[in-house]
This record gives structure tokens, sequence and C-alpha cells, in this order.
């Protein structure tokens, strides 16, 4: 037998269509926003998740949650997409009020907690909508004006009598012509290294910023319509000049807080400076220098290091897609060294040289794989956390108190496997709640804490992660599921002859549904087979284990990436097999006939640990001449998918 590389097939790449709105140079923006806005997304509903949980927002909740909400603002009218603009505003004027008032965090109720989730969902929709050609805004009117009356609330003014702010034009940056009169205050920006589009980085902070000030303009002019300016603002910087009614630390603090924002330098202020006066002759030094010590202003770094004690640990935004060619093109090399250090050609031949070269060829390749394969790798808990909002919309639907614990959240998988898990995940957690976690008055009357308990942990053994869905629910009847398989004409033997394993396999069939009225979470036809079929799609298992009113666990075996695997050589007569090693169990000869059984239908068995198993024999399967048809001379391999 030899051990060997090769390439996994299944390749699942999710294909983008960009609004037919946006041309070809608004691309990268669109995807960059995309990410952003989705990234952000994710980290409200985790705040919002917490905060609902503890009954309270803390002060940097609410800073966080406000910065949220503005920069998704920002970005949004820079993109021309007014309904998420005008939404983030609403949002951001209760955590504004909240941020301003502290004492009003007592004014916070359950109300606010729906609205936000709410308004998170209409960014989610609005972001994944605005991929098709086809866009149209949804109206957000409905939650825009609940935002406004709980703004009113906390003002103590007549809900009734107020009104949803209408949309304001937020997509472009307006500057007076004329000089404007006051103190003019100057500060240079700086972004992070590789932050790329510097122009449309300037272009989006001063967006931000117009809300915080009565003027403001910035060197170079008008930066998103030039991508050519972008060496310019790395090489001296976003000089912006703006006067404020506001305090000056509000100006500095939604600086700080803006998305890739380096470091700024403070510059003095002057009473009547000409708007075009150049700074880029000379290095933003110099005008600190020639600045009066008594109004200079040390330079602010945002934490980022500098270039002596900056870390090699830098990142940068790559596609997905040229991953995914990288990853396709070191499959294809793995699979070629196996070819060339496999070629029958050489058998026989003393080549000692050509040997070293190989194994020295091997090496690097597995290195290479194993960094490439590294890149591509993701912690489950993006996964576990979307879970949390499933739960927490659920509970309130179906009036049960549910705790979702999690654990191993820190465990990595192929950034496709991850995706592709998604789904099964909110199906099965949605079936926990709607199947087999009871109403609390049910769970007093049997004994059970009031609030029910779902597990979700992970973790990696071996090439592979091995991931548990628990809930203490009901559990599954085995008499109940024969009798509604029997029912739905699924069975292919006699009840009796059904072991525990196999009952509880069912739910996992076609059509199979415990469920007998048509709920809207479960009872459409669409069961625990689309869960199975999904994960086997990835070369995973799925199995379940249940106790009667106790609880049920699903347990999902998936492979740690779907592109390279390690294989099993074999031979059937002249053939040569290749079997994953993920998918073997144990492999062994056969050292007494009398462990045979043969099935009513004359098909073979075996006996192995208690448990019964079918004999394949390849040969016949694949209708191959084989010398040798005896048992005792061949090797048995137990796997564990078909």
């Amino acid at each position: 037998m030899a051990l060997y590389h090769f390439y996994h097939g299944l390749n699942y790449r999710k294909q983008v269509k960009f609004m037919s709105s946006f041309d070809q140079s608004m691309q990268p923006m669109l995807e960059m926003f995309i990410y952003e806005t989705t990234t952000i997304l994710e980290q409200l509903d985790e705040i919002m998740l917490q905060a609902e949980k503890d009954k309270a927002f803390g002060s940097d909740e609410i800073n966080e949650i406000f910065r949220f909400m503005h920069t998704i603002k920002g970005s949004s009218a820079m993109m021309g997409i007014a309904s998420i603009a005008t939404l983030a505003h609403a949002v951001e004027d209760v955590f504004y009020a909240l941020r301003e008032t502290p004492e009003k965090i007592s004014m916070i109720n359950e109300a606010i907690f729906d609205i936000v989730f709410q308004a998170s969902d209409y960014f989610k929709a609005e972001v994944d909508a605005i991929q098709d050609e086809d866009f149209e805004p949804q109206d957000s009117s409905e939650l825009i004006a609940q935002l406004a009356q709980q703004v009113a609330i906390m003002n103590g003014e007549n809900p009734s009598s107020t009104q949803a702010p209408l949309p304001q034009d937020t997509t472009s940056v307006s500057s007076n012509e004329e000089l404007p009169e006051g103190e003019i205050h100057q500060v240079c920006v700086f972004f992070t290294d590789d932050c790329q589009m510097e122009n449309i980085r300037s272009f989006m902070l001063l967006s931000q910023l117009k809300d915080w000030c009565d003027y403001i303009d910035s060197v170079p002019k008008n930066p998103e319509n030039d991508s050519s300016l972008c060496e310019e603002i790395i090489k001296n910087g976003l000089l912006i000049k703006f006067t404020t009614s506001s305090p000056l630390q509000d100006v500095y603090t939604a600086i700080e807080s803006a998305v890739n924002v380096k470091s700024y330098d403070i510059i003095a202020s002057v009473a009547a400076l000409p708007i075009d006066a150049p700074i880029n002759d000379s290095p933003i030094n110099d005008v600190l220098v020639d600045t009066p010590v008594a109004a200079q202003q040390s330079p602010k770094n945002l934490g980022t290091p500098t270039p002596a004690t900056k870390s090699s640990h830098q990142l940068i935004s790559v596609s997905q897609a040229k991953l995914d060619q990288l990853m396709d093109l070191v499959g294809e090399l793995v699979t070629t060294e196996s070819m060339v250090v496999s070629c029958p050609d050489l058998k026989g031949l003393n080549l000692d040289t050509f040997n070293k070269s190989t194994r020295e060829l091997r090496k690097l390749t597995d290195e290479l794989q194993d960094v490439v394969m590294s890149m591509r790798m993701m912690p489950l808990s993006g996964v576990f956390q979307k879970m949390n909002r499933i739960v927490r919309d659920m509970s309130k639907k179906l009036q049960r108190k549910v705790e979702l614990v999690t654990i191993g959240g820190e465990t990595e998988m192929d950034k496709t496997v991850n995706e592709v898990i998604t789904d099964p995940f909110i199906h099965m957690i949605r079936n926990s709640m709607d199947h087999a976690i009871e109403p609390p008055e049910e769970r007093i009357r049997l004994g059970k804490p009031e609030v029910g308990t779902i597990t979700i942990s992970a973790r990696n053994i071996g090439g592979e992660i091995v991931i548990t869905i628990a809930d203490d629910g009901r559990g599954l009847n085995k008499e109940q599921l024969l009798k509604k398989a029997k029912a739905n004409r699924i069975l292919t033997k006699p009840e009796s002859e059904y072991s525990e394993k196999e009952i509880f396999g069912l739910v996992m069939l076609p059509g199979f549904s415990t469920k007998d009225a048509v709920t809207e979470f479960s009872g459409r036809g669409v069961g625990m087979d689309v869960v199975r079929k999904n994960i086997e799609k990835i070369g995973g298992t799925i199995s379940v284990e249940s106790t009667e009113k106790v609880g049920t666990t699903f347990t999902i075996k998936i492979p740690l990436t779907l592109v390279i695997v390690e294989g099993m050589e074999i031979s059937v007569g002249d053939t040569i097999f290749t079997l994953p090693i993920t998918s073997i169990t144990k492999t062994f000869r056969l050292a007494d006939k009398n462990q045979i059984i043969y099935n009513t239908n004359q098909s073979e068995m075996i006996m192995l640990r208690g448990d019964c198993y079918p004999i394949i024999r390849l040969h016949n399967l694949y209708d191959i001449t084989s010398k040798s048809t005896d048992l005792t001379s061949g090797i048995f391999i137990q796997i564990e998918t078909g």
C-alpha cells in the first residue's frame, strides 16, 4: 500500500453579482463596503446580545454602537445607498442621546433592543440585496419612526407628535467657497499602511466629520474624484480644515474612531487662513515647527506601531478568488509531485540523487500546502455567534427560555467549510428550539430547570473537526419515530429489526417530520435530510443519540479542509483505487471465516465489536477480474462514509 496526496474536487465558491448602477471602477469599493459593513453588523449583534442579557448598556458599549452607526452612515452615504444611511442615522440618534445624557440609560426598555435588532436585520438584507442587479431599497420608514419615538420618550416629549426625520442627502461633502468666519482648525490625518484606496478613505472620513463641523474642506480637495491622489495622501497625509461650534474634542474623537486611521497631527488654529494655502511643498513636520510653541499639539498615534518597532504580522485584504486559485494550484502541484515520485517508469531504478531531490521536493510541497491551508482557516466563533441571534429571536417568538452555550469557538476550519455549515447549523438550532425544548411550565412540571440549554461544542481530533449540538429537551421517542416512518412508507425492513441507532437515523430521511402542524419554523417537508446532504457534500458525517425526556445530541464530523487530503492506495486485480484517510476507521485481515455471517438475502456481513457491518467486495461492485476471491487473502477496510 502507498500513501500519497490527491486533489479533492469539491469546491464551493460564491459568485458575487454587482449592481448595474455601480460601474466596473466602483466594484472594489463595493466589495470593501460589503466586507466592512458585514463585519460591523456581526460585532453589533454581539454587543447587543450581551447588553440584552445583562439588561444594561455600559458607556463603552454605547460609544461603540454609536461609532458603528456613524461609520455605516458615512460609508453607505459615500456609496449612494441612502436607505442604509438614513436608518443608520436614526439608530445613531438613539445612542447619541444615551451617550450625551448618561442618566437616560435607565430609560432603556426591551423595545429598544427589538428595534435595533430589526435595524440590524434590515442592514444585512440591504447589504445582501445590493449585490443583485435588480436591487430595490426596502422601506425603512416604520423602523425610523419607532427609533424617533424612543428618542422622544428619552427627551420627555410626546412620542405621537414626533415625526421621523426626513432622509438627508449625505452623499457628498460640501464646502463653502467663501472663507468662513471664526477660527479655522487644522488636523493632518494619516491612514494605516496598505489600507488601499486612501482617496476613498479620505472622502469617507470627511463625510463622517461633516456632522460635527460648520465648515469643512481638505487638501487635496475632492479626493474621491482622483485615485492618483492616494500617493500624495500616503506621503503627506490628509489635511482637514474646519470650523465647529461643537467641542473640539468631539471632532478628534470622531477621527480616532474612524476606520483605518493610524494617527493624526493637530496643527495650530488660525483666525483667517486662505483655504488654498499649500502644505504639500514641505513635510508636515515643517508646518509643525513653524507653529507657536504654546499652540502646538503633539501627534496623536492611535496604536499603530512606529516603523522602528512595527511587528512583522501585518494584515492585508486578499480576494477570496485569488486564495481559491492559489489553493487550486497547490492542489495540482501536490498531485503532480505524487505522479512524478510514483512514476512506473522509475520502478527498479537505483537513482540516489533523484530520490534525495524528491524527498526535498516533498518537504517543500508539504510546507507550502500547510501555509496555504492555514491562510484559509477561520475560527468557528463567527458561526457560533450567528446562532445566538437565532436562539434569541426564537425564544421570544416561541415564548421559551433558552440559553445557548458554546464551547471551542476558537477551533479553526477551512473558510469554505465554515461557510457551508452555517445553514445546517441554523436548521438544527431551529429544530432544537421548535421540537425539543419544552415550554417553561412543562419543564417545571418535569422537574427540569425553567431555562432550557442548547450546547454547541467543537474540537479538533486528528484530521477532522467534531461538532456536537446537544439539547436538554424532550428527546426522541423510538415508537413515535417508527410509527411516523411506517405511515410515510419509508421503512425498508420489519420494525423489530431496526436498531436504536437506525431508528434515530430515520429523522434524517427525506420527507420525515415529527411536526404535525406547519409553523414558521418547521413542518414544510424540509427536514434533517437537507442537513445531512449538505454535510455529506463536504465529506462530513452526522449521527444522532437521544434519551427520551433527557435530550438529544447530534454529532457532526467534518474534514479540516476540502482541497487536499491524505489518501491510501489499494489495488483490486489490476485496478488501483484511492481512499481518503479521513474516511478509514481501521484495516485488518480476516483471521477466521466464522466471523462472516449471511443475511436473509445471502449478502455477506461481519461482526466487529458487537456491531454488524455489510461487506462490499470491490471486484464484484466494479466487475473487476481478480485472481483471488478468498476473504482471508485480502485486506478489510472499515470506512465511515459511503
